[in-house]
């Protein structure tokens, strides 16, 4: 009998030895966070559904190669930030820069996208979401493997290709880019809710 309290390596070994229904908990177990890191990058909802599900079928198939250097979120990862990254080099999609104050104008004026507009009272995670919408790129990336995939910095590096030391700046400019964009586009929210 299968459970998903079993560990991620005794659920590799099971579908090494041909069963299927193992990968299945697997995925059960990444699906959110593998297809966060490909919207993350891609900023686009069918298509990171697409290449999260390319890249469960990539490991799938190359589950015998994996050597258990790192975790197997990490190979996970891995995995999916470079399918995501080669799909935006084949369509030749430019990631926004969201510091851009032409940017910035834009989705103040667009009333499909306007954050500022829509999170008042949701609460803090809602907040949170916004703001990495807002935030964009490789730094919403970098926080989302930290803090919820919790992936090491070592982690980090190893899935971005980037030493340790490298990953911790990316990801200590990250933090302060995202203070930077609660504290200039949601304090009257985050100050109800702290009043609250």
């Amino acid at each position: 009998m299968i459970t998903n309290t079993l560990t991620d390596q005794d659920l590799i070994s099971k579908v090494i030895a041909g069963d299927q229904r193992a990968f299945a908990l697997l995925v059960d177990r990444y699906k959110a966070m593998v297809f966060t890191v490909a919207f993350r990058i891609v900023h686009n909802r069918e298509d990171a559904e697409e290449l999260a599900q390319s890249a469960f079928v990539k490991a799938y198939r190359s589950l015998a190669d994996y050597r258990q250097q790192a975790k197997f979120s990490t190979w996970l990862y891995t995995i999916v930030h470079n399918l995501s990254l080669s799909f935006l080099r084949k369509h030749t999609l430019v990631t926004t820069d969201m510091e851009r104050p032409s940017v910035q104008h834009e989705m103040e004026s667009s009333n499909h996208t306007n954050a500022y507009s829509y999170v008042d009272g949701k609460g803090r995670q809602q907040i949170l979401q916004q703001a990495m919408l807002l935030l964009g790129g490789d730094d919403a990336w970098m926080i989302s493997l930290y803090y919820q995939g919790e992936q090491s910095l070592e982690e980090i590096g190893r899935i971005m290709g980037i030493e340790t030391n490298n990953a911790k700046v990316k990801l200590h400019r990250a933090r302060l880019r995202l203070k930077k964009i609660l504290e200039n586009n949601f304090a009257g929210e985050i100050t109800t809710l702290i009043n609250h």
